[in-house]
């Protein structure tokens, strides 16, 4: 049986992190992955002959951001595409009011304007919330302070309603009050139009990932840990769990002993939520020119509400949308056909039968992932914001777990993963290590 300094089961971003700062440092690591390939939720298709990221797209708030400066040194080209936080404004949006007739610009600054009105009593209800209450209910709170007609009122709710599913992946009251104190972007957002996933693979370059290796277990001791795979078995001294909350939510992989409440706790509290991404490639533009996104207001817009306009970052013709929440789920166990149909109806409403069928589509399912089981983590309702980096609480000395579920002021991203990683190679080197050192690619 062979024998590490550190054995990581993911090689997704936390993982490769841990592994390459470890490495550097002169442990001897080995990442173990399930899947044929790294990356984690970050996942390029590049099959069409252009690039469609299936997972993360977007770096949300470039200012301050450690990817920010990664991604300079590796060579990484990005664009600037501000729209990825659900903002109701900023940058030209085409919005559907629900007779599906577009809002002038002054009829859409003023709802804009709602939002931002009733964005700041919002901010004192939450600040001012007992913990049972969910952001449904500080949200119906901060709306009933304003007194406004029964349409207007409807509109913002919407919007919050839509804007939890999209950043939580989670309905408006299964999410907890503070679960949006985090959503906060410095900057503008880029997204990559060569692929996120030259990011992770810079990161993972020399080291030592075993594919296709499906853990099974953990029995740990203070002395060390042993991993069982399917078809193996490692020994370390350390041992660093990177794996989605969704595996870990389900049980997939047996803890001998069990993890203790610390852990554990969190593990069950925090939220895994689902989102899906519809890619729709057409055969040419149908809808205006110089807009980020589309949005579609009312009842009609309940499983398909916005529509961003990718077609600069991969040369096509391409329209993604999102469906997140118990709408997602729903949405996952739909065909791809019965999928695009949906999508296809939502947008004929919009701009009428000339809408062409598309040529390529790409609708993903990380809910239905055996190795993911969810899209991404948030602070369910009976969750608090430390959870996040509870669940990342060292266990004998020899267990971290790391992933952008432990991460508590960035979690469901890729630096949120990325800084969790950075954290778990501190712990077990017992000193600090410069997050810049990873600039420099390994051979």
């Amino acid at each position: 049986m062979d024998v590490f300094d550190t054995v990581v089961v993911g090689a997704g971003v936390a993982g490769v992190t841990v592994a390459n700062l470890l490495g550097r440092a002169g442990q001897r690591v080995i990442v173990v992955e399930a899947r044929d390939r790294v990356g984690g939720r970050i996942w390029t298709d590049r099959s069409a002959g252009f690039c469609v990221d299936l997972g993360a797209s977007w770096i949300h708030g470039v200012d301050g951001n450690p990817l920010t400066d990664l991604v300079e040194a590796f060579g990484i080209d990005t664009m600037e595409f501000t729209v990825g936080a659900f903002q109701p404004d900023g940058r030209p949006i085409a919005n559907y009011d629900p007779s599906f007739s577009l809002l002038d610009p002054v009829a859409a600054q003023r709802w804009a304007d709602d939002i931002h009105i009733v964005d700041e009593q919002l901010q004192r209800v939450i600040a001012s919330s007992s913990a049972d209450q969910s952001y449904a209910d500080v949200a119906a709170q901060a709306l009933a302070a304003r007194n406004w007609d029964t349409e207007r009122v409807q509109r913002v709710w919407e919007f919050y309603r839509r804007r939890t599913e999209e950043q939580c992946g989670a309905h408006i009251s299964d999410v907890a009050a503070h679960a949006l104190d985090e959503d906060v972007i410095f900057g503008d957002e880029v997204v990559f139009p060569g692929g996120y996933d030259q990011l992770v693979l810079a990161l993972a370059r020399g080291l030592d990932i075993r594919l296709n290796h499906v853990v099974k277990s953990v029995v740990w001791s203070e002395s060390g840990a042993r991993i069982d795979t399917e078809t193996t078995s490692f020994e370390a001294r350390n041992v660093v769990i990177t794996v989605p909350l969704g595996v870990l939510k389900a049980g997939a992989i047996e803890f001998v002993p069990e993890l203790p409440d610390e852990v554990a706790g969190p593990i069950e509290r925090i939220g895994m939520g689902v989102f899906v991404k519809v890619f729709l490639q057409f055969p040419q533009r149908f809808w205006q020119d110089d807009i980020y996104a589309i949005r579609q207001q009312g009842p009609a817009g309940d499983t398909w509400n916005s529509w961003y306009d990718v077609s600069a970052s991969c040369g096509q013709s391409m329209l993604l949308t999102f469906s997140g929440g118990p709408r997602g789920r729903e949405v996952e166990a739909m065909s791809d056909e019965q999928v695009i149909d949906s999508v296809l109806d939502s947008l004929k409403r919009i701009y009428g039968e000339s809408v062409p069928d598309p040529v390529n589509h790409w609708v993903t399912r990380w809910g239905a992932d055996p190795y993911s089981l969810g899209s991404y983590s948030h602070v369910a309702h009976g969750a608090t914001h430390d959870d996040h980096d509870g669940m990342a609480t060292p266990v004998g000395g020899v267990l971290h777990l790391a992933g952008e579920a432990t991460w508590s002021t960035d979690p469901a991203t890729v630096n949120g993963a990325l800084l969790s990683g950075h954290r778990a190679a501190e712990r077990i080197l017992g000193e600090p290590i410069d997050l810049t050192t990873l600039q420099a690619v390994r051979s």
